[in-house]
């Protein structure tokens, strides 16, 4: 399969999803990451220059995997579900081809993650219709396919229906995360945040759930032509 997935900031699949993306690459599927803004707001450092820094750390936790990576499409807080965003999140589908797209829930903490959501949710219809040229000359995406919500940081307002088992890739999870090493020195200072730790603790209280040691937590978008009669996420054996 084709696999993508799409957060808003550097860092954001790393902590909801990356044991799941590495459970993926590890079985021979084809993963492709996207973060569709820079995170140039997230710390101190001149803009362009943390721009620069945290496209290589998203470079480099997707090397981790293996997975092929898309670089932003906007800057920090200036992403809005209007029509060139659409379009511009169109593209990156047409070209993924994915047959699974995991991205951010409708409800979450910040902004930029809402309008991620919204984003994928529209663009991915719009991909598929033959009469949408695009800008890029990318085929049509065959098929609207089905989308699963990762899981919001913290967990607030977030109810799963799936679980999945990453207790054998959870040390690819804290590797791809360590990858952001700007992002995890910037939370100590400012907030005193070991973030690291702090998904340590969210894995392991959704393993809890299901009776494994680490577990990461998704809700499947519910719609008509979203559904597909066979498992999407790698479940695996437990």
């Amino acid at each position: 399969m084709r696999v993508l997935a799409i957060g808003a900031h550097p860092d954001d699949l790393e902590t909801a999803c990356a044991g799941t993306l590495a459970k993926y690459a590890l079985a021979g599927h084809t993963v492709i990451m996207c973060n569709v803004c820079d995170g140039a707001l997230g710390g101190r450092i001149p803009k362009a220059e943390l721009a620069d820094i945290r496209r290589k750390e998203s470079e480099a936790s997707a090397a981790v995997i293996g997975a092929e990576y898309i670089p932003p499409l906007f800057e920090d807080l200036d992403i809005y579900p209007d029509k060139a965003s659409r379009q511009k999140v169109a593209e990156v589908i047409r070209a993924a081809r994915p047959d699974v797209i995991i991205t951010h829930p409708p409800v979450d903490y910040a902004p930029d993650h809402v309008a991620t959501s919204q984003l994928v949710f529209d663009a991915s219809f719009l991909a598929t219709l033959p009469n949408y040229e695009g800008d890029t000359g990318a085929e049509v995406h065959p098929s609207l396919g089905p989308i699963f919500y990762m899981e919001s940081f913290g967990g607030h307002e977030f109810q799963p229906t799936i679980w999945i088992d990453i207790t054998e890739t959870f040390e690819l999870k804290k590797r791809m995360l360590e990858s952001h090493e700007s992002q995890v020195k910037w939370l100590k200072e400012w907030r005193g945040t070991d973030f690291v730790a702090q998904i340590d603790v969210q894995s392991r209280y959704r393993g809890m759930q299901c009776s494994v040691q680490y577990a990461e937590a998704f809700r499947a978008l519910y719609a008509a032509r979203r559904v597909r009669a066979h498992d999407l996420l790698p479940i695996g054996e437990s």
